[in-house]
């Protein structure tokens, strides 16, 4: 299994444009909360102080997987999904129409948000195209970019940009820059 380092580098690779990865940091969370909003249903009473849903499963197996990476961004992500699941529980009580809808609606936009980033600014495909476990390693990968903006952890920057360069703005394809 490869350690952080190396998945945030593979992830980083194709995301190096400053403005696709803004686009990444509102798509990525629709994302997250709508997989948490659509898979809040059905649940489950196990005796246990939480109704256990499809939902707290696949947010519970990604937390494991975040903790195994590295415990103090595992333990970010762990709130994370913890809100997101909350949310999606609550959202999920308020009747069909609201969760299905709301659910749909924020898959979607967060869809748009992903691809106009990848197609307009990245030039590139999705990283998950090539490697799914980047469907995974999206959500660690907006935590740590908006935590690297705020000074943490710098060797850990500055281990992928060695390897993949610093963010940029890509400038326009050739054929867009001769029109």
């Amino acid at each position: 299994m490869r350690n952080l380092t190396e998945q945030l580098t593979q992830y980083a690779a194709y995301h190096r444009d400053a403005r696709n990865i803004g686009t990444h940091f509102i798509g990525i969370p629709l994302i997250v909360l709508a997989l948490a909003v659509l898979l809040s249903r059905p649940v489950v009473a196990l005796g246990l102080p939480v109704p256990v849903s499809p939902a707290w499963l696949l947010f519970g197996a990604a937390t494991l997987y975040y903790l195994v990476l590295d415990v103090p961004l595992g333990l970010m992500m762990a709130l994370v999904c913890v809100a997101c699941v909350a949310f999606g529980a609550w959202l999920a009580q308020q009747g069909t129409a609201a969760w299905l809808g709301g659910g749909v609606a924020l898959f979607v936009v967060g869809w748009i948000f992903q691809f106009v980033g990848h197609i307009a600014w990245e030039h590139r495909k999705p990283a998950f195209v090539d490697d799914l476990i980047g469907l995974m390693i999206g959500p660690l990968f907006v935590l740590a970019e908006a935590l690297f903006s705020i000074g943490w952890r710098p060797e850990l920057r500055a281990a992928i940009e060695a390897k993949v360069g610093p963010t940029r703005i890509n400038p326009p394809r050739a054929r867009e820059a001769r029109q």
